[in-house]
C-alpha cells in the first residue's frame, strides 16, 4: 500500500501545504470578485494576476537552481511560506492599488522562494517508481485544504457579506500555523554543500545543460501556458452568466475535491502505465472543458465541465513535477522543477494580459477555444516525443 511508503517528511510537507492552501484558497475564488468591488478592470485583474505570476516565476527559477547548489532545501521552505502568511495580513490593511501588487507580491514571492525546494525535498523521498503516488498524495492534502478554503470563506461571506478585509485577517491563522509546522521537518545532511551562489542569468541559462528528455517534456508544456489563462477568468465567467457569490464559490469547492479526489489514484495509475500518458490525457480533458466554457451558459453543465476540470488538475500539476525529477539528475531536481514552473509563470503572465484585453474586446468565449485549441496542439505533440528515464531511483 502506498501509505506505507509515506515517511515523516512527505506527510508534513503535506500538512504543510493543506494549512496553507487553506488559508490561499480562503481568498483567491473571492479575490477577482473582490477587486471588482474596489474598481479593477478585466484588464487591471489580467496585469495583477500576471504580474503575481511572473514574480513567482523569476523567483522559482533563482532559488530552485540556489537550492541545488547550496544542496539545502528547508530554509526557502520555511521563508517562502512565512512570506505568503505576512501578504495575507497585508490585504487587510488598504485597498490602495500599489499596496494591493505589494501583497500579491508578496505572496508569489514567497512562492517562489518555497516550490522548487519543497518538490525536490518530496522528491529526495522517493524512488521513479512510486513518484507519481507520493506526488499525486501530496497534491491530495493539498487540494483539501484548497477545498475546505472556500467553505469557510463561503459561510463567513454568508454571515457577513463583502466584509473581505476581516476574511483576509482569518486567512492569516491557518498560513502561520504552516509556517510553525516546518520547524519539524527534517532535512537529509547533504555530504558536499557548495557556497557558491548563482546569478539570476545563470539561473535561467540551465536550458543550455537540460536533458534532451526535459527539453521534449516542457517545450510543448510551455507553449500551452501561452493560452493557458488564470482561473480567475472562469470564476469571472461563472459572474458574467449570472451566478451568485455563494454559487460561484461552491463551483471551486465541487472541483477542489474533485481534484483532490483523484489526485493520489492518478499518481499511482501513472506509476503503472507512464506519467507521459496521464499528462497526456489531462491536456485533452482540458481541451473539453474549456471548449464547453465557451459553448454553454448551463449552471448543470458547469458542475460537469468543474468536475473534468478536477480530473485535468490532478492528471497534470503533479504529475508534471513527478515525470520532471525522474528525466533530470538529483543533483539538478529543484533547478530543473524551478526552471520550468518560473518559465511556466512567465508565460502566464503573457497569457493573462492577452487574456484580460481579448476578454474584453472579443467576449470570453474566445478566450476559452484559444486555450482549449491550445491544450490540444499540446497534447498531440507531446504524445509523440520519447522521454528518457535517467535514473531508476533517487
Amino acid at each position: 500500500m502506498i501509505l506505507l511508503r509515506i515517511t515523516r517528511n512527505i506527510l508534513l510537507l503535506s500538512l504543510v501545504s493543506l494549512l496553507n492552501d487553506v488559508s490561499s484558497e480562503m481568498l483567491i475564488p473571492i479575490m477577482p470578485l473582490y477587486l471588482s468591488s474596489i474598481g479593477f478592470t478585466m484588464v487591471w485583474i489580467g496585469i495583477l494576476e500576471g504580474f503575481a505570476e511572473a514574480t513567482a516565476g523569476i523567483s522559482k527559477i533563482y532559488f530552485g537552481h540556489l537550492s541545488d547548489k547550496l544542496g539545502i532545501r528547508i530554509p526557502f521552505v520555511r521563508i517562502g511560506y512565512f512570506m505568503s502568511a505576512i501578504s495575507k495580513s497585508m490585504l487587510a490593511l488598504s485597498t490602495y492599488t500599489g499596496w494591493i501588487f505589494t501583497a500579491r507580491f508578496s505572496d508569489r514571492f514567497g512562492k517562489g522562494v518555497r516550490t522548487a525546494a519543497r518538490d525536490a525535498l518530496l522528491s529526495d523521498e522517493t524512488t521513479s517508481e512510486n513518484k507519481g503516488a507520493v506526488f499525486g498524495f501530496h497534491r491530495a492534502f493539498d487540494t483539501t485544504g484548497a477545498a475546505l478554503g472556500p467553505v469557510i470563506a463561503l459561510l463567513f461571506l454568508w454571515k457577513f457579506p463583502a466584509n473581505y478585509q476581516t476574511l483576509f485577517l482569518i486567512a492569516f491563522i491557518p498560513s502561520i500555523l504552516s509556517v510553525l509546522f516546518t520547524f519539524y521537518i527534517k532535512e537529509k545532511v547533504k555530504k558536499t554543500v557548495s557556497k557558491y551562489k548563482p546569478s539570476v542569468i545563470q539561473s535561467f541559462s540551465y536550458w543550455r545543460t537540460a536533458t534532451s528528455s526535459y527539453k521534449k517534456l516542457i517545450l510543448p508544456l510551455l507553449l500551452f501556458s501561452l493560452v493557458n489563462s488564470s482561473d480567475a477568468f472562469m470564476l469571472l465567467m461563472m459572474k458574467q452568466v449570472g451566478m451568485s457569490d455563494t454559487e460561484v464559490l461552491m463551483l471551486y469547492i465541487f472541483y477542489n475535491l474533485v481534484y483532490a479526489s483523484f489526485a493520489l489514484p492518478i499518481g499511482k495509475y501513472g506509476d503503472k502505465i507512464g506519467l507521459k500518458t496521464i499528462l497526456v490525457f489531462g491536456l485533452i480533458i482540458y481541451s473539453v472543458s474549456y471548449t464547453g466554457m465557451a459553448l454553454t451558459h448551463s449552471q448543470f453543465i458547469y458542475y460537469l465541465i468543474f468536475f473534468a476540470y478536477g480530473i485535468y488538475a490532478a492528471s497534470t500539476e503533479g504529475i508534471s513535477k513527478a515525470l520532471i525529477s525522474n528525466l533530470v539528475p538529483k543533483s539538478e531536481t529543484a533547478t530543473a522543477i524551478g526552471f520550468f514552473a518560473g518559465a511556466q509563470s512567465i508565460c502566464i503572465l503573457l497569457c493573462n494580459v492577452a487574456a484580460g484585453f481579448i476578454w474584453q474586446q472579443y467576449g470570453a468565449p474566445i478566450v476559452f477555444i484559444i486555450a482549449a485549441s491550445g491544450a490540444l496542439l499540446a497534447a498531440v505533440y507531446l504524445s509523440t516525443q520519447n522521454l528518457k528515464l535517467i535514473r531508476s531511483d533517487n
